[in-house]
């Protein structure tokens, strides 16, 4: 049996592909594109009731979320890698479900808040315009602003030299653990101009970027907006 990614172009998707490349797990993927209103085709509902990406099939497994996906893949093939050590279990689950949990529903807020007057009628185009960047200023990007700094920290916590680190100090070879695979994709997208964000942040995007796992993953999954 082989993995199926079952790919959406720009989306979560490519969090996956990276996994399995730095696993070596074989996979093959089945690529499907957003329609113009960047929502997911209604295609992807013949794998998953919900039509969202990612989801990977694995035999007659079906797995959703990408969460599960990764502890999916971690544990059926991972082999003891991408695995923290025992002092940072907790830091690992931690950031792992907080990439979901809290950081990326600020996100897509914020990126929602930015459509919703375009798509006002031009009339009211104005009003609309003006309240939605009242609602980012005052209650979006002070949150977010937060999150940046808790998560710049985190990074320092794991390395207090400033060289780079993994959210929860890698497996035992020294490679990213399922803490890292969840956090990238809203740290990419922020690192895109999503979000305000340091250094730090940007330069912790890049070395994962120039990994040669992830440079597979993005040459088999096709264009890719926040690479």
């Amino acid at each position: 049996m082989t993995v199926v990614v079952h790919h959406l172009n720009n989306s979560r998707s490519q969090r996956i592909l990276w996994l399995l490349e730095e696993l070596e797990v074989p996979y093959t993927i089945e690529h499907y594109e957003r329609l113009p209103t960047k929502q997911a085709p209604p295609s992807l509902r013949k794998v998953h009731p919900l039509g969202k990406s990612p989801v990977i099939t694995d035999g007659d497994v079906t797995v959703a979320e990408s969460g599960a996906i990764v502890e999916y893949i971690i544990r059926t093939y991972g082999k003891g890698r991408a695995e923290p050590n025992e002092q940072n279990w907790l830091a690992n689950t931690q950031w792992s479900h907080y990439a979901e949990g809290s950081l990326m529903p600020l996100m897509v807020n914020k990126l929602i808040f930015s459509l919703v007057p375009g798509q006002a009628p031009f009339l009211i185009r104005p009003l609309v315009s003006s309240i939605f960047s009242a609602l980012t200023t005052k209650m979006l990007d002070p949150q977010l602003k937060n999150h940046v700094e808790y998560i710049t920290e985190g990074l320092k916590k794991q390395s207090p030299n400033g060289e780079f680190a993994w959210f929860a100090g890698g497996d035992k070879d020294g490679n990213p653990t399922s803490a890292d695979y969840q956090m990238l994709f809203p740290l990419e997208a922020a690192s895109a101009g999503r979000i305000e964000v340091p250094e730090t942040i940007k330069k912790w995007v890049e070395t994962v970027h120039a990994r040669p796992a992830y440079q597979r993953a993005l040459e088999k999954g096709g264009t890719y907006a926040y690479a």
